[in-house]
Order: C-alpha cells, then sequence, then structure tokens
C-alpha cells in the first residue's frame, strides 16, 4: 500500500478530517455501490449508524452533516462550503435526501442517522459507521462499513482503502521506516524532497505534480487570509469568538513594535495557525494536514519561511511539503493520524513533526538533521490527549495549533545547530506515540469524556 503526498494533503473542508471528510466519503461511497449494483431507483430508505468516537463526538464535528451530503453524491474537495449550508437546511426542512443528486427519498434524522456512543466501537477502528439500504417492503438491498481511520483515509471491513493513491505500479524508492529513508537517500544521493518527487511521478508527471503542490499552497494560504478576515463566532452552543481578524489588525497596525519585539514574528506564526482553524471550525475550505484538527501547524510554518525566510521561494515551499510528506509517510505507515485512536499527538504532534521537518528541509538542514527535527517535533507532544471541550474542534484545538508551528519552529532550529547525530532516533519515537496512544484510556482519545472537555464544563 502507497502513500502518496496528496494523500496526507487533500483539500476539503472543516471541521474534522475523521468525522466530516471521512465520512462524506464513505457516504459518497456507499451510494455509489448502490448504483454500481443496480438497485439505486429500488432504494426507498437508507439508515445510517455512527459508532464509537464518531457516535460521541459526530455532531460536534459535523459527522451528520458530512453524511447527508455524502449520500447525495458530494465529496469534500469539491463541494462548496456555502452551497453545504445552504443545501442541508433544505434536506432538514423537507426531510428528504436525493441520493447521488437523482434519487429523492424520505429521510428523517431522529430515526435514520444514528449516533451509537454508550456501545461498544465497530471491531476495525474507533471511527466506525454502518450504511444499511432497503426497499419499499423493508428488505435490505446493501448493507456496508467504513472505518475513517484519520486524515480522511476510509477502510472498508476488509481494512481496503476505498480513497487516496491506488494500489499498483511501485514508487522507486519505497520506504517505511526513517531508517530505511535516510539510507535511500545515501545510496541515492537524493534529498529528502527530490526522492519524494521521483516517487509521485509514479502517479503522476512533474508538471502535474507541481501544479498539485501548488493548488495544497494555495489552499492553505487561502485558509489563512479567510481566517484573517472573518470575525463573529465560530458554531455551536459555546459561542466562541473567532479572534484571528482582531489579532491580524492589532498586527499589521503596529508595524513598528516588530523592530523593537524580535519575538513579534511568533504573534504572527500563532495567528497564521489560529486563522486556519477558525476556519475550519467554521467548516470552511482547508486542507488535511495530516488531519483537520491539526490542519494549522502546517500552513502557518509554511507561511513562516515565505514572509519570513530570506530568499524563500515557490520551489523551497514544494520542498518543504514534499519533506513534510515523506515524515507524515512513516507516521501512515508505522503508527496512526487519527486522534480517536492516539490522541492528539497523532494530529497535532504528527503535524508538528512534519512540520519541523519542512522547515529543516528548506533551511539547509542535512538528511539526518531534518529527521532530528522531525524527532524532535514529535518527543515532546507524546501523550497528549485529545479532548475537545463540547465534541467541538474548538477549545483547545485551535490554540494547540498555533502551540505545535512554535513547537515546530523550535525544534526545526534545535535540530540545525547540531550534527545531526541524536540518541533517541525518528522511528523509536513513532513506536512510542503507537504505544503510548494504546495505554491512553479512551476517555481521552476524541469522546470528550475526559480533560478539559469534562472540566471545563464542571467549572
Amino acid at each position: 500500500m502507497s502513500v502518496s503526498t496528496f494523500d496526507l494533503f487533500k483539500i476539503g473542508i472543516g471541521p474534522s478530517s475523521s468525522h466530516t471528510v471521512g465520512p462524506m466519503i464513505a457516504a459518497c461511497r456507499f451510494a455509489r455501490r448502490l448504483e454500481e449494483y443496480g438497485v439505486l431507483a429500488r432504494v426507498a430508505a437508507v439508515r445510517v449508524e455512527l459508532h464509537g468516537s464518531l457516535g460521541a463526538t459526530g455532531k460536534g464535528h459535523g459527522s451528520d452533516k458530512a453524511v447527508l451530503l455524502g449520500l447525495e453524491g458530494n465529496l469534500p474537495d469539491r463541494i462548496d462550503p456555502d452551497y453545504a449550508m445552504a443545501r442541508l437546511d433544505t434536506i432538514r426542512a423537507e426531510r428528504s435526501i436525493a441520493l447521488l443528486g437523482t434519487h429523492a427519498i424520505p429521510f428523517v434524522e431522529k430515526t435514520q442517522l444514528m449516533f451509537y456512543h454508550q456501545t461498544a466501537a465497530l471491531p476495525q477502528h474507533p471511527n466506525g459507521m454502518r450504511f444499511v439500504a432497503s426497499d419499499a417492503d423493508g428488505q435490505e438491498l446493501l448493507k456496508r462499513e467504513y472505518y475513517s481511520v484519520g486524515g480522511g483515509f476510509v477502510v472498508n471491513c476488509e481494512g481496503r482503502r476505498v480513497n487516496g493513491t491506488p494500489d499498483g505500479a511501485a514508487p522507486p524508492y519505497p520506504f517505511r521506516t526513517g531508517a530505511e529513508l535516510l539510507a535511500l537517500c545515501a545510496a541515492s544521493g537524493l534529498t529528502i524532497p527530490r526522492l519524494m518527487f521521483e516517487n509521485e511521478k509514479t502517479w503522476r508527471s512533474e508538471d502535474e505534480i507541481r501544479a498539485a503542490l501548488r493548488a495544497i499552497w494555495q489552499a492553505m494560504e487561502g485558509a489563512i487570509q479567510r481566517g484573517c478576515r472573518s470575525s463573529g463566532e465560530l458554531p455551536g452552543p459555546m459561542r466562541v469568538r473567532r479572534r484571528a481578524a482582531v489579532q491580524y489588525e492589532q498586527l499589521r497596525q503596529r508595524p513598528e513594535e516588530s523592530l523593537r519585539d524580535p519575538l513579534s514574528m511568533l504573534d504572527w506564526v500563532n495567528l497564521y495557525a489560529m486563522a486556519v482553524n477558525e476556519e475550519n471550525a467554521a467548516g470552511g475550505r482547508i486542507v488535511t494536514a495530516p488531519t483537520n484538527g491539526a490542519a494549522g501547524v502546517i500552513p502557518s510554518v509554511l507561511q513562516y519561511y515565505v514572509k519570513f525566510v530570506p530568499g524563500a521561494n515557490e520551489q523551497g515551499i514544494f520542498d518543504f511539503l514534499l519533506t513534510a510528506a515523506a515524515v507524515g509517510v512513516l507516521y501512515k505507515e508505522n503508527a496512526s493520524i487519527s486522534g480517536a485512536e492516539v490522541g492528539c499527538q497523532g494530529e497535532v504532534g504528527v503535524a508538528c513533526s512534519m512540520a519541523a521537518g519542512g522547515l529543516a528541509a528548506v533551511l539547509g538542514g542535512s538528511t539526518a538533521q531534518i529527521e532530528n527535527a522531525a524527532e524532535i517535533g514529535m518527543e515532546h507532544n507524546l501523550g497528549m490527549t485529545c479532548d475537545p471541550v463540547g465534541g467541538l474542534v474548538q477549545i483547545p484545538c485551535i490554540e494547540r495549533n498555533a502551540m505545535g508551528a512554535i513547537k515546530a519552529i523550535s525544534a526545526a532550529r534545535m535540530a540545525l545547530r547540531g550534527d545531526g547525530q541524536h540518541y533517541v532516533s525518528l522511528d523509536s519515537v513513532i513506536r512510542t506515540m503507537m504505544q503510548t496512544g494504546a495505554d491512553m484510556k479512551t476517555k481521552y482519545k476524541e469522546t470528550s469524556r475526559g480533560g478539559l472537555a469534562v472540566n471545563v464544563i464542571e467549572c
């Protein structure tokens, strides 16, 4: 199974890759299966069950909305967020859904879209979904189970991916561990971003790769810009204020302060991260990097490179993303990027590690220094829980992305001050992260039954 740069970086909508993007893809997949099997026209009812973490925090993460839109044939990278909200209002007002946009059937959410948070999760992963379609006589036409395993990746009950890079031709430089990646670079003489570029040529032409990388960065930068312009409150009962626009105006109106305060650039990095994650929390257009909950870390560190590093250019942006993706592949292959499986160390922690590696690369780091930066980025996020207050990707998620970005910059700079030699390897810290996630209590893994999610409400 191959993991591409564009599997880790996917343009989509908020607020969650595992709870919004994944369920939308799964619902669309189920609807298309009905069409492929020739039973779409016979469907009179569809029942959807969301289990485990999806059942526990799905409402706050927009899983219900994602399922409705997915059944109508929409996909996260194509749907317009404004259209999505308008269409949802219509579906709910009319209590009717149009499968693949063509076959209308009655749909009452209260009885046909069920959140099972009190029962055990489905067997393969905490983010499990079951779809059942039946005819007018109540006879089952098709039943399928899907799992949203983090970062918008969806697998079926057999563990096979239903989206992303298809199995087929093997890339010229396959690797599963950091040690293998370092050895390949040494043997081939390629840098990490160049090796990733050569691997991507297995599935796309050089021009297509560059165009796709450019589109990823444009979407990231667009999220920053929209976040800096948008004010008001985020969706949900907590009525959390959007802060990025106010902070942007404060920084923009007092540029002279940067001459007195050498750390003012960190205020900008914080701003970039918060702007993206406020957009995500509002259901706007963002890039999974590698998840929606951690979508602000990599764009903010990359924007730091663009705005504050002399000589920054488009090739540097490409190299940053390719290097970050190489690091992300290691986590995807050997651990997890799912908060429901390993806590937020698998989301913001992984994003911090990816961003640290990417920044070290474009600042001129050696392969060993890049690996060291990525290791530092994760080492100091180990054990971080996923405890969203109210089941919403707002508190502590938005600020947590800003902190992850600052840690990534520090990790890269720390690694560049060394010679690349270090005691703890990236492979070791990835194994440790996965073991820590396995030992973590379920209530700290995106269920909103522990940590801040409980104590903030009690206060």
